[in-house]
């Protein structure tokens, strides 16, 4: 039994030596290949490593298509283009001016400007800079074909934003560019590169995440050189943009367009039964395809400098007082409120006298005498609404139903920037000033004028609101969101309300009956005059600085005759820096009727007889040219 035992124990011991061994002879033969792969293999691997990399082209996503209303022919396309960009450090030191000449040669350009965009500190910089864009493909491929000769010298496409409609639409459609430094810092978290083409103003810069889309990668396996090692390379395709349809009826926007002319300021058309807006043009405009060229930092310049800020949206950045217009909100707080009734007269005589001033109507003499509501708004007469307003009403609750229509707020339409306008309190007043509010201030107040501002976009919606019987919906310029590839309705902008009243439906029904009876028998029954549609509406007349110079203003809805959904708002302003012509009311009428009746300009002024007049006032413009 014993002799078994030591048997078995031997045995047991073999096993293990032998095990051991195994093991011992696997942990050298790795540390071997492990020593071998580091000291004697090693420099051939970091030889290839250097040797042999994975080159990585970004394929550009195509932006997204801006289309108007009828999503038929868009307004914005994209067209192909190269950019052509240097790496400064792959060029031999000694070599730089040669490539930078032969480069500024096939550009069309002077190494000056080449210089300029690499100057010496920036010689050993690895990062791309970017020489000239917008290239042609016949430029790309000479420089391709001799690139052996243009070391650092690389193109990519880029492609262009190509704006179809120009004119007074670039105010809402807005334009591209390269994305700055400061946008990176902001945009960088949410995709952004470099060297991202990224919406500026307007509808580009509104809708950028919806337009950009999401960029492809190429990625080729290349030696040192470049050269292509792998035969197929490894795509990831782009994603275009979505495409946009605008709430715009370019039909309607070339009619307002020629109905301002040139003539400084801005129109607004839009539905007051949801908030789409069919025109919006500011004048002067500017053309957003030179911001395709290299110098668009010198063409935003001069545009910046230039007379009148073409760059301005005046239809909802600048701001003005809101002159009698603003009596359609005190016709509207005096019944409201009961606090006048509307049969009560004030006689005007021409002008009144209150607190050592004198306050002069516009019809100073002799005045219009004795004036209910209704007669008081379709005269615009100064002398009732001073009397009402300081008597009546007090600037308390003038201010709280200013802003019951909106003013002094944000109206939340879908563009980058807006004001808000304002409407001053005593307190604001007081704080600002330093002064007590005057009774004075309430009666200037009362008339649209003082320290009262709004857009014309404001005053659109003042009117759509009278449309409305008491909502407002928020303007909008974006209509749906489509699929690029089979153009089906990713989304629909949908109706919201901004605001709705609690005045009762018979207030409404009176101040709309009395906005008709200003067309009809008030001051601007002649320009306002329309076979074809029944308009409602109110004047407005701002001096603005000196005596004798003022904006002029006109806001009108119609057909009045009809339901709401089939009723558009025109809101025209023209400033005061052109020569006084009263031309708002003759712009609103002309608008309406071409809008309805499907006319152009020249139908529409044709057929309302005033051909005469815009003869007239196109001869004292362009004797008034020749002068200056």
């Amino acid at each position: 039994m014993a002799v078994l035992e030591d048997d078995n124990a031997l045995e047991r011991n073999a096993k293990l030596v032998s095990l051991t061994f195994l093991v011992f002879i696997a942990f050298s033969l790795y540390a071997f290949k492990l020593f071998s792969l580091q000291a004697i293999e090693g420099r051939s691997y970091r030889r290839q490593s250097q040797t042999i990399s994975s080159q990585v082209r970004q394929i550009p996503a195509q932006r997204g298509e801006i289309f108007d209303r009828n999503a038929v022919l868009p307004m914005v396309i994209n067209t192909d283009s190269f950019a052509i960009d240097v790496t400064p450090a792959e060029i031999p030191a000694d070599y730089y001016d040669t490539v930078a000449s032969r480069l500024a040669n096939y550009l069309g350009i002077t190494k000056a400007e080449i210089d300029k965009r690499i100057p010496p500190r920036m010689r050993r910089s690895y990062s791309s800079i970017e020489i000239k864009t917008n290239v042609d493909s016949l430029v790309v491929a000479n420089i391709a074909e001799n690139s052996n000769n243009l070391p650092g010298v690389s193109w990519r496409s880029k492609p262009m934003r190509n704006y179809v409609e120009t004119g007074s639409i670039s105010h809402v459609i807005g334009y591209v560019g390269d994305i700055t430094k400061e946008e990176i810092n902001v945009m960088y978290n949410q995709g952004y590169k470099a060297n991202a083409i990224v919406g500026k103003t307007g509808i580009e810069k509104q809708y950028d995440s919806l337009l950009q889309g999401v960029p492809g990668r190429e990625s080729r396996t290349v030696d040192v050189r470049g050269r292509i090692l792998s035969d197929v390379p490894v795509i990831e395709p782009p994603q275009p943009g979505k495409n946009l349809v605008l709430t715009i009826d370019t039909r309607v926007q070339r009619l307002v367009e020629k109905t301002l002319g040139n003539r400084v300021g801005a129109a607004v058309v839009l539905r007051p039964s949801n908030g789409e807006i069919l025109a919006m043009v500011s004048y002067p405009y500017y053309d957003q395809n030179i911001f395709n060229n290299d110098d668009a930092s010198q063409q935003y310049a001069k545009l910046s400098t230039s007379p009148n800020n073409p760059l301005l949206n005046r239809a909802v950045n600048a701001v003005y007082p809101p002159a009698s217009t603003f009596k359609t909100i005190m016709a509207t707080a005096l019944l409201a409120e009961n606090a006048l009734p509307a049969e009560t007269t004030i006689e005007c005589k021409g002008r009144i006298e209150y607190g050592g001033r004198v306050f002069n109507c516009h019809l100073r003499w002799p005045g219009h005498g004795w004036l209910d509501l209704k007669n008081a708004l379709a005269q615009s007469c100064d002398v009732y609404f001073w009397v009402a307003g300081r008597d009546n009403l007090g600037v308390d609750v003038i201010s709280t139903y200013a802003k019951e229509f909106g003013f002094g707020q944000s109206l939340g339409i879908d563009l980058p920037t807006q004001s808000e306008g304002f409407v001053p309190t005593p307190q604001w007043k007081e704080r600002r000033e330093h002064q007590k509010w005057l009774d004075g201030d309430t009666m200037n107040m009362s008339i649209g004028q003082g320290y009262t501002l709004v857009t014309p976009l404001h005053v659109a919606n003042m009117i759509a609101m009278v449309a409305n019987s008491g909502t407002i919906y928020r303007p909008h310029l974006l209509k749906e969101v489509r699929n690029p590839a089979t153009n089906e309705v990713i989304s629909t902008v949908e109706p919201e309300i901004l605001h709705e009243s609690n005045i009762d439906k018979s207030v409404w029904r009176e101040v709309q009956n009395d906005l008709r009876y200003v067309i009809t028998d008030g001051t601007p029954q002649y320009p306002m005059n329309n076979k074809r549609v029944q308009l409602a509406g109110k004047t407005g007349t701002a001096e603005v600085g000196s005596k004798d110079h003022w904006h002029s203003w006109m806001v009108a809805y119609g057909p009045f005759d009809a339901p709401v959904e089939e009723q558009i708002v025109v809101a025209v302003l023209v400033e005061a820096v052109n020569d006084w012509d009263w031309w708002a009311p003759y712009a609103t009428n002309i608008i309406c009727q071409g809008y309805f009746a499907n006319q152009t300009y020249d139908e529409a002024v044709n057929e309302l007889g005033f051909r005469y007049l815009v003869e007239q006032l196109k001869n004292r413009t362009g004797a008034q040219a020749r002068r200056e």
